[in-house]
């Protein structure tokens, strides 16, 4: 093991998210505190995967996510082995692993949902994350359905949400106004005739790491399924729905 080179800031913010301090945790997984410690201080020292695997269950983060080296040798192999996590609902999966992708993301971020409001409201102060990821030289885009589009008008009437989808989109677009027109900052709305392609699935990217949603029938965005990819073949399932959201902002209108 490694002598302390990085913090696991990955396993703090999951911790953190769960308001679980180092003893609750070393009480939950039953170890001592002073492991949990260790693990906190260097980002290389992970246990054994049996323990890691009660640490993932107990913070609700996937192993992959805490300890991205240790867990590499147990990747699976086929056409799964690009799938990370997986989640029944996309708000099962914790606001720390998003936080964690944004934070990770050295060259792209892509929110490629209909709305993509959510994190707006999920993570604190989002706008001042994004003016900051784009001033390290970060690419951030946004597409986004056309609030006044026929398909949004359509969604609307199929999901009877009190919060209107053209609404959650004007949400997104008053946020990305307080981040201020910067250089590497982009929103687009998607193309009249790629609207029903785009409202159907929900694609996020952060580098090779993407979140994907399939929209079920009535069901709003974090009612849905998600599945967390990281990219790892060539034409694999990460660049098939890469390639997706590609194709939809290559032909998107300005927002």
């Amino acid at each position: 093991m490694s002598q302390g080179e990085a913090l696991n800031t990955a396993l703090r913010r999951a911790m953190a998210d769960k308001k679980m301090s180092a003893r609750q945790l070393a009480q939950r997984v039953g170890v001592s505190q002073k492991s949990v410690e260790r693990w906190l201080a260097d980002a290389e020292w992970a246990p054994y995967p049996a323990r890691r695997a009660d640490v993932s269950e107990t913070l609700g983060v996937p192993e992959e996510m805490l300890w991205p080296r240790a867990v590499k040798s147990a990747i699976k192999t086929g056409p799964d082995r690009e799938i990370v996590s997986v989640y029944p609902y996309r708000s099962a999966c914790p606001s720390s692993v998003w936080a964690q992708l944004v934070d990770d993301a050295k060259k792209e971020i892509f929110f490629a949902g209909y709305t993509n409001y959510f994190v707006f409201l999920e993570q604190p102060a989002f706008h001042l994350t994004l003016r900051e990821k784009a001033r390290q030289g970060v690419r951030i885009r946004f597409l986004l359905g056309d609030p006044e589009g026929a398909v949004t008008r359509q969604r609307e009437a199929i999901e009877d949400n009190a919060l209107s989808v053209s609404t959650r989109i004007r949400i997104t677009l008053e946020n990305l106004a307080k981040v201020g027109p910067i250089e590497g900052v982009e929103a687009r709305y998607s193309a009249p005739e790629d609207a029903m392609n785009h409202v159907g699935l929900s694609v996020f990217r952060f580098d090779d790491n993407a979140m994907v949603t399939p929209h079920l029938a009535r069901l709003v965005g974090h009612d849905s399924p998600m599945m967390h990819l990281r990219h790892r073949e060539k034409n694999g399932m990460f660049d098939r729905f890469a390639e997706h959201a590609e194709e939809l902002w290559i032909r998107g209108v300005s927002a």
